[in-house]
């Protein structure tokens, strides 16, 4: 079992590493928000431990990041001083799935983390829809009412990010910079992946959904 210990004070990190280690777990420490987004896009872990406050990016944030930016669905316990209902109420919001109190009892801590770890990854986390549209970034799956869609890699990263900011319009650049970053492609190139994106989406269907905005961008619409 192997625990990602994110907090900022390094006694507590290695007091709970220490107890975890006698418990048979394998721990890596981040001591701040932006370290454990690094080591959770390399590494796997089957339960994450997560302080609040900390410097550069703070609990809160780190896990928003982690759930619909990264996808992660590790089951996440927060660990934190702060008690106060607003608190819990956004750590819970943010993604979080259990919440521990300082000062707290290893043999507590250890049996949550257990129950959590148990329960496996969560379910619904990484999946992305729009009106009938729906697609789940891990497993590269894409359909429209049930029915799946064959795309391209680069057809999946404009649907995905045209779904990831549905309904707004994207602009033109947004989609560069998304797919190609700094090597941009012929100035048809686009145009062309979002018509063979846009056939694909409306295959066998009499709505369209991808809509071209000229003069502003891309949209999804309902």
């Amino acid at each position: 079992m192997r625990v990602l210990v994110v907090e900022d004070n390094h006694k507590i990190s290695e007091t709970i590493a220490d107890y975890l280690e006698l418990e048979g777990m394998e721990t890596d420490f981040a001591f701040h928000g932006e370290a454990a987004l690094a080591l959770v896009a390399e590494s796997h872990y089957d339960v994450i431990i997560m302080d609040i406050m900390m410097p550069r990016a703070d609990g809160i944030t780190t896990v928003q990041k982690l759930r619909r930016e990264l996808f992660c669905n590790t089951p996440i316990l927060f660990l934190t001083a702060k008690d106060g209902l607003d608190s819990k109420v956004a750590a819970f919001n943010a993604g979080g799935d259990d919440y521990l109190l300082k000062p707290f009892a290893m043999e507590e801590l250890t049996l949550r983390l257990r129950a959590l770890a148990s329960r496996g990854p969560r379910q619904d986390i990484g999946t992305l829809s729009y009106a009938d549209i729906m697609m789940n970034p891990q497993t590269e799956e894409v359909t429209r009412n049930g029915q799946p869609i064959k795309l391209s890699r680069i057809q999946f990263k404009i649907l995905w990010l045209l779904l990831r900011q549905a309904p707004a319009i994207v602009s033109r650049q947004e989609v560069i910079d998304a797919v190609w970053g700094e090597d941009a492609p012929p100035s048809d190139a686009l145009r062309s992946h979002v018509y063979s994106l846009r056939n694909a989406l409306d295959k066998g269907f009499e709505t369209s959904r991808l809509e071209t905005i000229h003069g502003k961008g891309y949209r999804l619409r309902s």
